[in-house]
């Protein structure tokens, strides 16, 4: 029994750990997460001290710090210096949006999935280049690293945003979250922190959970990092890097500033900050929009990741990395520890129209399409929408005190349409904005997309009355 009494005591979780059979501190970390996943301790909840919950378990101060330790490596709890430590506010929500879902009555806005019928340009040169002489070795394991030619069309790749590197810098992955999770799983180790902004793109939380890294919301003004709030996250979380998602960001649509983005360049060069720069949606901005990446600023600090999936065809699974020369060798190791080679067919479609010049073709019939798709929403829902430029392929729909983003979401389903609420992007334990993402570009038609429009404005009409 405790020395001290506690019968009376508020305190926001009180375990029983009178039949736990495991090691004290797995059965903790088990009872703790069982009660995240019940809804008993909400997102938010601020959970006692680790010494008052050892004194009240009659326990060592280290087994509490242990379980604890292994919630917040799965994601369930946020906790800061000074602050304690909180029910994470994404603790609950799904992390995984599922493709394809084969209900006809649902219309579908909550993935972003570009419409199959742009991809006609990819099949026809798909279709020319297995009637080569040399086809049957595209069905063979490739070069790991990438052939020259193909890496050569990652150069070209980032040169188009404005970014100069060379071969030797690059290294091709399978697709953006392989690029991402190999960035992690090759860098970081278990209890490493990385400062994300506070609404984020939910693939880094699943590579963070399979690093074992803890992701940390860095404090931010209007969408973007302030300096003040990078610098103490690295003096007072001891973050070894930062994510970031300059243009488009996921699920705001905000582009982040020049200015933001030299004095993040500046301070990671300065502190040896690891940056990770997703770069999956800058070659949907207009040309005369382009701001250069981070990497341009920061060459030997910046990891920029940038795939061909949201800009030419969701199927090509491959990414072009640059990659800081002294991290060269450990991200090679995990890449070839995660796939030993890419697809050889992909490589070689991905360079071929990249140099070809159809890549280009097909990123302008996008943008252009996802401009009237964004015309029509800025019509309908204008008052509710985050302002964002027209070739951004999701938009922030910001609610009003009627509903949080997940109640949406949930009504919005009974309407027939799929969004997702903020919950899903939240990082730490600060409460999760009103607002859902809603992907303008997923709808087969714009006849559709406008039915789905619709359907979400009567709900936000009729809760306004």
């Amino acid at each position: 029994m405790p020395v001290n009494s506690f019968g009376n005591y508020p305190m926001s979780w009180k375990p029983d750990l009178s039949r736990a059979e495991s090691p004290l501190y797995l059965a903790l970390a088990e009872l703790l997460e069982e009660d995240i996943k019940k809804g008993i301790l909400q997102p938010g909840t601020k959970l006692p001290p680790q010494r008052e919950l050892a004194d009240f378990l009659d326990i060592n101060l280290s087994t509490v710090s242990r379980a604890f330790r292994i919630c917040g490596q799965k994601g369930l709890l946020s906790s800061s210096v000074g602050n304690g430590t909180y029910v994470s506010s994404d603790a609950v929500a799904d992390k995984i949006f599922v493709c394809g879902k084969e209900n006809p009555k649902l219309i579908e806005m909550g993935g972003i999935y570009p419409h199959a019928e742009a991809n006609l340009k990819v099949q026809q040169f798909a279709e020319q280049l297995l009637k080569g002489k040399d086809s049957l070795k595209l069905f063979s394991y490739a070069e790991p690293r990438g052939t020259k030619k193909q890496r050569e069309a990652g150069v070209a790749w980032f040169q188009k945003m404005g970014f100069h590197t060379d071969r030797e810098h690059i290294l091709l992955a399978a697709g953006g979250q392989n690029a991402l999770t190999a960035v992690l799983c090759g860098l970081f180790k278990q209890g490493d922190k990385i400062g994300t902004d506070y609404v984020t793109y939910p693939g880094i939380k699943m590579a963070a959970k399979m690093a074992g890294a803890q992701l940390v919301s860095v404090q931010y003004e209007n969408y973007e990092m302030t300096e003040e709030g990078i610098n103490y996250a690295i003096q007072n979380e001891n973050i070894k890097g930062i994510y970031i998602m300059p243009d488009f960001q996921n699920p705001t649509g905000h582009i982040m500033s020049s200015e933001t983005r030299k004095m993040i360049a500046e301070i990671s060069e300065k502190n040896d900050l690891i940056v990770i720069e997703d770069a999956i949606n800058n070659l949907l901005k207009a040309n005369e929009n382009l701001l250069p990446p981070v990497a341009a600023f920061a060459p030997e600090q910046v990891f920029c990741l940038a795939s061909l999936s949201k800009t030419v065809a969701p199927g090509l699974r491959t990414a072009f990395i640059h990659v800081p020369r002294k991290y060269h060798p450990a991200l090679d190791a995990a890449l070839y520890t995660m796939n030993i080679s890419n697809p050889a067919v992909l490589t070689a479609v991905v360079a071929g129209l990249i140099e070809n010049g159809t890549a280009d073709e097909i990123i302008t019939e996008r943008r252009l399409e996802i401009a009237k798709r964004n015309t029509i929403a800025n019509k309908i829902l204008k008052e509710y929408l985050s302002p964002s430029e027209l070739s951004c392929p999701f938009r922030w729909l910001l609610l009003s005190e009627h509903f949080t983003g997940e109640e949406f979401e949930i009504c919005a389903g009974k309407a027939g349409v799929e969004v997702f609420g903020a919950e899903r992007f939240t990082v730490g334990n600060k409460p999760a904005d009103r607002a859902v993402r809603i992907s303008v570009i997923t709808p087969s038609t714009a006849e559709i997309l406008t039915e789905g429009l619709e359907r979400l404005k009567k709900i936000l009409v009729r809760h306004m009355r």
